[in-house]
């Protein structure tokens, strides 16, 4: 007979020997814990879509599998699946549980941005979900993302109509939180360039430069898409001897 477990798997990065691993840690039930779980790793390999890349059978409660960059690259979305069952009896199992969808790479927060021609600053957070490997143990490691911005041919052809606060990024490694384990931000402002062209679209795409970890070599983030809001402008005129408007119109 299948039955639910409520094993409730979810995925967390890990730094293991030096290569970024993904675990799945699931809970045994009480008061009799299944002798044995059976634990299916997929990557999304399109839409509604998964491709198997590792299983193994284990008695223990958590599973993991290496990103290594030919089974799991950056930019996956992976899910694992836990079945359990007693050793002895594997035709009785519980009913298979797949965890949340777990995207191993970069990612933006937020995933886009909507603003207007006012001169203010917006934050943006530039997040990994994978713990930055050392190649070495004496160097200094850290990931350097180059960013870029791109104008989405508008109406009015021009630059960009963003501006960034800087044009390179560093992710330095930290201890992973949840799944987070390296953030870095930088600010997002609208270009006032004194024009009628209408709302326009940028978006910012981002680089690495030259990693030494392979794993980074060929990965290249999502991008964000921003959308700029023109404002009117203010104006002044000076006219004939001593005519001035100013631009609140005095």
């Amino acid at each position: 007979k299948l039955t639910s477990l409520a094993l409730q798997p979810v995925i967390t990065p890990e730094l293991l020997h030096g290569r970024v691993h993904l675990k799945c840690s699931y809970s045994p039930p009480s008061p009799e814990p299944p002798a044995q779980y059976r634990v299916l790793w997929s990557r999304l390999s399109g839409p509604g879509k998964r491709e198997q890349v590792h299983h193994e059978t284990t008695p223990r409660s958590f599973s993991y599998v290496e990103m290594d960059g030919k089974n799991l690259c950056l930019g996956d979305m992976v899910f694992c699946t836990v079945t359990a069952f007693r050793r002895g009896t594997p035709e009785q199992r519980s009913l298979p549980e797949d965890s949340k969808g777990f995207y191993a790479g970069i990612k933006f927060l937020p995933e886009s941005l909507e603003i207007a021609e006012d001169g203010k600053e917006h934050v943006l957070t530039v997040l990994s979900t994978i713990p930055i490997a050392c190649p070495g143990q004496d160097d200094f490691c850290k990931i350097t993302l180059q960013l870029r911005t791109e104008d989405l041919g508008s109406r009015v052809p021009g630059p960009p109509d963003i501006a960034l606060s800087a044009c390179q990024v560093d992710l330095v490694p930290e201890p992973c939180s949840g799944s987070s384990c390296v953030a870095a931000t930088v600010t997002v402002t609208a270009v006032t360039d004194f024009a009628q062209d209408g709302t326009r679209g940028s978006r910012i795409s981002a680089e690495p430069v030259a990693p030494r970890d392979w794993l980074w070599r060929a990965y290249t983030p999502r991008d964000v898409k921003v959308t700029v809001r023109d404002l009117p402008t203010g104006n002044c005129y000076s006219f004939t001897d001593p005519h001035i408007i100013t631009f609140d119109g005095w």
